[in-house]
């Protein structure tokens, strides 16, 4: 027996047992090498391979399961893997499916659709009322593609008018014998939920025992809360209901009674979600929920997804970022889509659940304070407080995701993509700015000493310290907010006094940005700049003065600019010669393709890692030709490069539990509590929190790098990757996957159980995709 003094040595020395073993008990539910369905051929796109083994993954997963979802990173082709699966799963028969998507992306779905799926019908569902303006589309209205673009046109009718069977022993018949093809209804979700006025309803009498009071209509008496009656002040912008358990002195069972009711007096409307839920239950045989993440709160939109996984028969949803760094991210998801399983670990629905939820999947940091006393007759006291940290147990994956999910990486489709890099540009402060900054930073850093643990000064110290290098005037004074035990109210402090710099001179970080983008002009290449201050201090207006005294044609995109509308308005700005847009990066977040657009600069990032990763990859997607490149300003020394340091080490964070990147990410999984107080921490102390930002963003692109390699091949002005060929059929040897994975600290994730839906890798090189990872 050879020494075994650690784990990488046990599984060094039984590499081909455990490769061996791994294949054996957790296959995927379809692999790389197992025959394909023979409509795919069908496809007016042909998938990628990868696409099409995550469209067979999803078509057997149905055959056991209602539910379904797609991690697929930005750029994959979720769309033609969603359509792609009805077409399969469907067998030629006439199928009715409902896509909710975002708002901007309703014309894009139904184009893709036309595009993707032989002989197709597509609707769209823009409401559901009576009345309305005559110049806007009301109602189920057909599309067709007219030059590109999706006009409507054809079939009009109502859901109201869908649900009735008429003549037909059901509704469902009589569509099929006016349709007879398969038909794709799309609403975006915005219009999905958007349901009826309400006010509020109760009663208040003019004589007997309760004149003057508030009283439910339904039983005639006061509503009581917490031992007292509800007041007519009580009555805000929240609705308030009651459940009724007696009637007189005799109990009854309980009933449910609202205390207010539709408007009839404003638009007469219902959310086209609720309305499908209640009346047209099985009528829909598929549903695709696009960007799932956004639908994970306790809003309508989340709502909706619910009522979906309730009414139709088959469901998947679709995400390229599948947490945004914490376990319960997928709470409510989860128990949308599969709430059976959930109960059947245990789980209930609300706040009880969800924190029984963290506590076994997630990571969970206990504070306890222990304040000495002023004498020796009494105990010190102690408090303690639980709260979450980012990071998810591997045991998430096993029991919950890895039947439910197929995942797609961009390396599996590397070979179509041009190369992607990322750069961290860190530049020095004027000495104007600089003594200004510090004079700013030591008054604020004296007011979070003076006042610990307010978060006024807290939120006050990230946003003025984030915004002023790039908006250095105008800010006035600083104030904060604290209880004042004396007057029982929350009163105002002065935090800082800022110091405005003249508005018509360059700052440093201006004319790097204008030399960079000089630069990406001069190679024919059009800049993207995303910018997150955008309201009062608004730092595009000024990037937008500073480029075109410059010369460079450039256009603001506005959250005015209705988000359907937005593709259309980069494709006029294209035509109209523009070179640089300037936007904020959630307004482009998801859904729309910057193909004309190779080069993106943050000239601010912002603090949310969702929008972040989605924003960086509006260009680098399937159509692609020219290398991308992101890059990231910051002035050195502030605030900015600390935000960008922690938003780094969070990606790396995020992308390990992802299965992609392993070391540095998982080493910090338990680094810093969050964003504001990690920053306030280093503000006060002066003291930096692990390596500069240089460093992580530089061990990211060494990351991209090992996952696409660019070669010296060219095809025109262009670089492409150039990706090995892959023997189709051949057996992947498990001991060499498992010493590989040793030897590049790699770790080989192949499925949770037997007949799990995916296997996926962990930074596997290019040279194996199809062997290292196990898709569908």
């Amino acid at each position: 027996m050879p020494e075994l003094s650690t784990i990488y040595d046990y599984m060094r020395a039984n590499a081909s047992l455990l490769g061996a073993r791994i294949l054996q008990e957790y296959p995927a539910l379809h692999q790389f090498d197992d025959p394909v369905s023979p409509r795919i051929e069908g496809l007016l796109r042909k998938p990628f391979p990868a696409q099409t083994i995550a469209i067979m993954g999803i078509a057997k997963r149905w055959r056991q399961a209602r539910t379904d979802m797609v991690i697929a990173e930005c750029g994959t082709g979720k769309t033609l893997i969603s359509l792609g699966a009805i077409h399969v799963h469907s067998e030629g028969k006439p199928s009715t499916s409902l896509a909710m998507v975002p708002p901007h992306l309703v014309e894009k779905w139904a184009r893709e659709a036309f595009l993707t799926l032989p002989g197709v019908r597509i609707f769209v569902i823009d409401d559901l009322r009576n009345g309305g303006d005559e110049n806007k589309s009301h109602g189920v209205n057909e599309v067709r593609l007219r030059q590109g673009r999706a006009v409507r046109e054809g079939f009009r009718t109502t859901l109201s008018e869908l649900r009735l069977r008429k003549e037909s022993s059901s509704s469902r018949k009589r569509w099929l014998s006016l349709c007879g093809r398969p038909s794709l209804f799309i609403v975006g979700r915005e219009r999905a939920k958007l349901g009826y006025f309400w006010r509020h309803a109760y009663r208040v009498p003019r004589s007997g025992p309760y004149m003057g009071c508030v009283v439910n209509s339904d039983t005639g008496e006061p509503v009581i809360v917490d031992e007292s009656r509800l007041t007519l002040a009580e009555f805000e912008k929240v609705k308030i209901s009651e459940t009724i358990e007696s009637r007189g002195d005799k109990s009854c069972r309980p009933v449910h009674s609202p205390l207010w009711q539709a408007d009839a007096d404003k638009i007469h409307r219902m959310a086209p979600i609720e309305f499908i839920g209640r009346y047209m239950p099985g009528w829909f045989d598929y549903t695709i929920c696009d960007e799932i993440h956004q639908l994970a709160g306790d809003t309508a939109q989340g709502n909706a997804l619910g009522t979906l996984a309730s009414c139709t028969d088959r469901i998947v949803g679709l995400t390229g970022t599948l947490l945004g760094g914490y376990a319960d991210d997928l709470f409510n998801t989860l128990f949308r889509l599969e709430a059976g399983r959930m109960k059947e670990h245990g789980y209930e629905w609300g706040t009880t659940g969800r924190s029984s939820f963290t506590q076994d999947y997630g990571v969970l940091e206990t504070i306890t304070k222990v304040e000495p006393t002023d004498n020796r007759c009494s105990k010190a006291k102690t408090t303690s407080m639980v709260r979450r940290k980012p990071g998810a147990s591997p045991l998430l994956f096993g029991e919950f995701l890895m039947q439910l999910c197929a995942f797609v990486f961009l390396e599996d489709i590397s070979a179509e993509l041009p190369p992607y890099e990322e750069n961290y540009l860190s530049v020095p402060m004027d000495p104007l700015m600089m003594a200004a900054y510090r004079e700013l930073e030591d008054s604020i850093r004296k007011a979070l000493k003076e006042h610990r643990g307010n978060r006024s000064v807290l939120s006050t110290m990230l946003n003025t310290l984030l915004l002023y290098p790039d908006h250095p005037y105008g800010l006035g004074t600083l104030y904060g907010k604290e209880f004042d035990q004396e007057v029982k109210r929350n009163v105002s402090f002065v935090i800082a006094e800022t110091r405005d710099l003249p508005e018509d001179q360059l700052y440093s970080k201006e004319r790097r940005l204008i030399e960079e983008i000089k630069k990406e002009l001069g190679e024919g290449r059009r800049c993207q700049v995303f910018a997150v201050y955008t309201q009062k201090h608004d730092v595009t207006a000024r990037l937008h003065r500073i480029l075109s005294n410059e010369g460079i044609r450039t256009a603001v995109l506005r959250a005015s600019v209705d988000t359907s509308k937005r593709e259309a308005w980069y494709a006029r700005q294209i035509k109209e010669g523009v070179q640089v847009v300037i936007s904020h990066p959630k307004l482009v977040e998801t859904g729309l393709d910057l193909l004309d657009f190779p080069t993106i600069i943050f000239y601010e990032s912002g603090y949310s890692l969702h929008t972040l990763r989605q924003a960086s990859r509006r260009s680098w997607r399937i159509g692609q030709r020219r290398p991308v490149r992101v890059k990231f300003l910051c002035y050195e020394g502030t605030v900015q490069t600390a935000c960008l340091r922690l938003m780094g080490k969070k990606l790396l964070v995020a992308l390990t539990m992802e299965g992609k990147f392993a070391g540095e990410g998982l080493q910090n999984i338990d680094e810093d509590d969050d964003m504001l107080s990690a920053m306030a921490r280093e503000l006060v102390e002066r003291n930096g929190i692990g390596e500069t930002a240089d460093a992580v963003w530089k061990s990211l692109n060494a990351e991209h790098q090992k996952l696409f390699p660019a070669t010296s091949r060219s095809d025109g002005d262009v670089s492409l990757l150039e990706a090995p060929a892959v023997l189709p059929g051949v057996q992947p040897d498990p001991a060499a996957l498992v010493e590989e994975a040793i030897a590049r600290d790699s770790v080989l994730i192949f499925g949770q159980r037997p007949g799990s839906l995916s296997g996926r890798r962990s930074r596997a090189k290019p040279t194996i995709p199809e062997q290292a990872t196990l898709f569908g």
